[in-house]
């Protein structure tokens, strides 16, 4: 069945051809949300509102311009209206100092609003095809510290490549002010992304470094570990406050904190388009989920361990596979 006769059903209320036609957009609107919001759940929240409301609107849709483009108008005003609702997500050196590795890790710090990790299979062809720096955590952090209508702005017109007059019909505004607030999110974009290069894996390098760095975490052999990093490399680990700059710090936490007790990696997955492991723990000989640990590189060596503790993250990181 062809989509402009699934489009004529679904005007004229069946609900069935509605589902099959906003179906394959449902993934691609969710992380726009995602993009906007830094957190899955609102992103998911955000994308079954904005369902709804091309749901109740279908009949009055006219095809002036493409379902998708439609449809993503609908959903960045939907991301827009939560986001004015919510604080802005931040990384761990955004919330907190770095700690000492042999010291006070801190309670879980629940009333930080983190940002959330995007997870994909590690074999999902739309995810490998996705541009690493649209989806990257420093991307997703920098966009944070806009105000949402300049998030906005600078993903339709820099990710998805709309038009200043597309993106003045999604926000309701101006093409000047969108040319406005355009120049002003570029602007500050460039200031706080200026982090290192840590996206995806992208040569037999890094992921022999990938491949290295399994092998170390599971021997427990930290100077192995030590050995595929920069010497400004990051270790964060929300939900927990602390985290570690420099490579004598993080180094000093894997010796004598983290593989004091053995680990295993269950699983591969993607997190914001970089290389992650799906990690177990043992303690009192059994095992049991551990982290969600990223691995962003510059050039071939690891620059940041991004690992995420919370049950949730890591549960989602399972049923990703």
């Amino acid at each position: 069945m062809t989509d402009a006769v699934l489009l004529d059903r679904a005007r004229g209320g069946d609900e069935s051809a509605f589902a099959t036609l906003v179906g394959p957009h449902r993934r691609e609107l969710q992380r726009h949300g995602y993009r906007i919001l830094g957190s899955l759940a609102d992103a998911e929240d955000a994308t079954q509102e904005a369902l709804m409301a091309a749901w109740r609107g279908i009949a009055g849709f006219a095809g002036h311009s493409s379902l998708r483009t439609w449809l993503y108008r609908i959903a960045t005003r939907t991301s827009l209206r939560i986001a004015e609702r919510r604080p802005a997500r931040v990384l761990s050196w955004d919330a907190h100092p770095a700690r000492d590795p042999l010291g006070d890790l801190g309670a879980p710090d629940d009333a930080t609003a983190w940002l959330e990790p995007w997870i994909a299979s590690a074999d999902d062809p739309a995810e490998a095809a996705e541009r690493r720096d649209a989806i990257s955590l420093a991307f997703l952090a920098a966009l944070q510290q806009l105000p949402p209508g300049q998030r906005a702005v600078l993903i339709l017109r820099d990710v998805l490549d709309f038009s200043a007059a597309e993106t003045a019909e999604a926000l309701e505004t101006s093409v000047a002010a969108v040319n406005s607030a355009l120049q002003r999110a570029r602007a500050s974009r460039a200031g706080a992304e200026a982090a290192a290069d840590r996206g995806t894996v992208r040569n037999p390098a890094q992921q022999r470094a990938v491949d290295a760095f399994v092998a170390a975490f599971e021997a427990g052999d930290v100077p192995g570990i030590v050995g595929l990093l920069t010497e400004d490399v990051r270790l964060t680990m929300p939900p927990l406050p602390a985290w570690f700059d420099g490579i004598a710090d993080v180094a000093a936490f894997f010796a004598e904190r983290s593989l004091v007790t053995p680990w295993r990696v269950r699983e591969h997955v993607l997190v914001n388009g970089m290389p992650a492991l799906v990690a177990d723990q043992q303690t009192d000989g059994v095992w049991r989920p551990g982290a969600v640990m990223a691995l962003g590189f510059r050039g071939s060596e690891i620059s940041w361990i991004a690992s995420f503790l919370d049950p949730r993250v890591i549960e989602r990181a399972v049923s990703e596979r």
